[in-house]
């Protein structure tokens, strides 16, 4: 669709990375409210396209949505964002694994490039445009001191995570400088119906759909905060409708198991017996993440609504629709 004629309400909102598992959530959310949404993504290859087409089913053809194939890092950003007064930026290149090596310049380019442009965008169009961007507990690292809070040393341990680190640096420096309103929201492990499929609880659920082996990387006792993708969705919105501008929020579903023991639920939950694989520990991957939410409690009123039990029974039956 070419930008000049795109046609949306004034207070429309824009989604970026639009298609993908988070984007497409929140989309729906947004509609759902009476936003028009106008969405933008371009299908980057980092897994099958098919399925981040498929995200975009129950978004195109509704009133008050518009998608736009592009990419943020040459697509001319201007007539995009005069026509909107947000940007919920949630585009990006995912995966810690994948980060090592030749890819990198990947990660730089989608992560840190693509932002850099779309807030040197808003600072030229001279119109205050909030941002709400998805950043991710990978800017932390390694560390013992759990649960983290926002005021901790960021020290990553992957190049993801300096990437998304970086980029949260360009949209703090943007509202230091050029007043952009800019929200950094940090995620830790989203689940949930439409989960990347390099992602382990889809790994999980695909392969007892199919009754084969789980691969886990290390011996399984490693945790993590698990967060559902709808909680995920009502802080974005919080965050949306809060005056906060230049505020960093850890995002975190209270849900801090090993990953032996989110095994243990889905044999539960599917009636199977998962067939277990222990391999060697990816490089990258910490040991343990815990998020400290309480500045998100206090001024965003964060309170995530979903159980781990539960939103693994919903990622279970979604899976099961897909590959069942």
């Amino acid at each position: 669709m070419a930008l000049a004629r795109i046609k949306v309400d004034p207070m429309a909102v824009l989604v970026t990375g639009c298609a993908g598992f988070i984007g497409s959530t929140l989309a729906a959310r947004l509609l759902a409210q009476g936003e028009a949404v106008l969405g933008v993504d371009c299908f980057s290859p980092y897994y099958d396209a098919a399925l981040k087409k498929s995200n975009l089913t129950g978004l195109m053809g509704q009133a008050g949505f518009q998608f736009i194939e592009e990419d943020l890092v040459t697509m001319d950003l201007a007539p995009l964002l005069e026509r909107v007064e947000a940007v919920f930026h949630t585009a990006g290149q995912p995966g810690v694994r994948g980060s090592w090596g030749a890819q990198f310049e990947t990660y730089v380019r989608n992560n840190i490039m693509a932002t850099q442009r779309l807030l040197e965008g808003i600072k030229i169009g001279g119109r205050a445009v909030k941002v709400i961007y998805s950043s991710s507990s990978s800017v932390y690292g390694n560390t013992d001191q759990l649960p983290i809070t926002e005021t901790a040393l960021p020290r990553p341990y992957s190049p993801y995570g300096a990437t998304k680190l970086a980029a949260e640096h360009l949209c703090m420096l943007y509202h230091a400088n050029h007043g952009v309103p800019v929200i950094s929201l940090r995620y830790f492990t989203v689940y949930g119906p439409r989960q990347r499929p390099d992602m382990a609880f889809h790994i999980f659920c695909k392969a007892l759909v199919r009754d084969e082996p789980i691969r886990i990387l290390g011996d399984g006792t490693q945790t993590r905060d698990f967060t559902f993708v709808e909680d995920i969705v009502a802080a974005n919105l919080a965050a949306y409708r809060a005056s906060l501008a230049g505020k960093i929020f850890n995002l975190g579903g209270g849900c801090r198991i090993d990953v032996n023991g989110v095994l243990e639920i889905l044999g539960r939950i599917s009636g199977k017996t998962p067939r277990v694989a222990y391999q060697e520990k990816m490089q990258g991957d910490v040991k343990d993440t815990w998020a400290d939410t309480t500045q998100a409690q206090q001024k965003l009123g964060f309170a995530p609504q979903v159980p781990l039990a539960e939103g693994l029974r919903r990622e279970w039956e979604w899976a099961r629709e897909v590959y069942g």
